[in-house]
């Protein structure tokens, strides 16, 4: 029985540690996330300037998905407004 409680015991900690170990790297995997997403804004601001100069075809279709999807948004963003008005 004592070894049993024993082996319970230590699979427990080691359960524990990976626990802690998993929510650290997903506090940091969000923080992660969060520093792209602000570098992109910035990115966006700074081209949307004229500061910053790009003629990479990939950032230039990235940044027309990114204004179209921001038209979509507003677009649903009013819908949803003129439903809660009925």
């Amino acid at each position: 029985l004592n070894d049993i409680v024993q082996t319970c015991q230590s699979e427990f900690k080691k359960t524990t540690k990976i626990g802690m170990k998993m929510l650290s790297a997903s506090h940091s995997t969000v923080q992660l996330h969060e520093a792209y997403e602000d570098l992109g804004k910035w990115v966006l601001s700074e081209i949307d300037n004229g500061q910053l100069k790009l003629n990479d075809q990939k950032i230039i279709k990235l940044v027309e998905k990114i204004k179209s999807l921001e038209v979509e948004l507003e677009s649903i963003e009013k819908d949803v407004h003129e439903i809660k008005k009925e």
